[in-house]
């Protein structure tokens, strides 16, 4: 089963929120999910950005493959960069 760490669309038209979970790649966007690791609010004054690292960090390290999105966010929280680091230490 390929796994993906992507964005499940949530609120009303126009005031778009997110949720961001693990979800089997061939799932609809909003369809069923594994876990959810976080939330993204893009309409805040400043956007508002939580994610469980320690998840975020597991879910990386046993193979799920991140949307370009969720990768960009990633690289904003420094998880990215803690990733590649753990995966040179080994």
């Amino acid at each position: 089963m390929a796994v993906k760490i992507r964005l499940k669309r949530m609120g009303a038209k126009k005031a778009p929120f997110y949720r961001i979970v693990v979800a089997d790649s061939r799932s609809p966007r909003d369809g069923r999910q594994i876990e959810t690791i976080g939330t993204f609010n893009p309409i805040a004054q400043p956007e508002i950005l939580e994610i469980n690292e320690e998840l975020a960090l597991q879910w990386l390290q046993n193979g799920a493959k991140p949307s370009d999105t969720v990768r960009n966010l990633f690289s904003k929280q420094g998880i990215m960069e803690k990733f590649h680091n753990a995966k040179q230490s080994k």
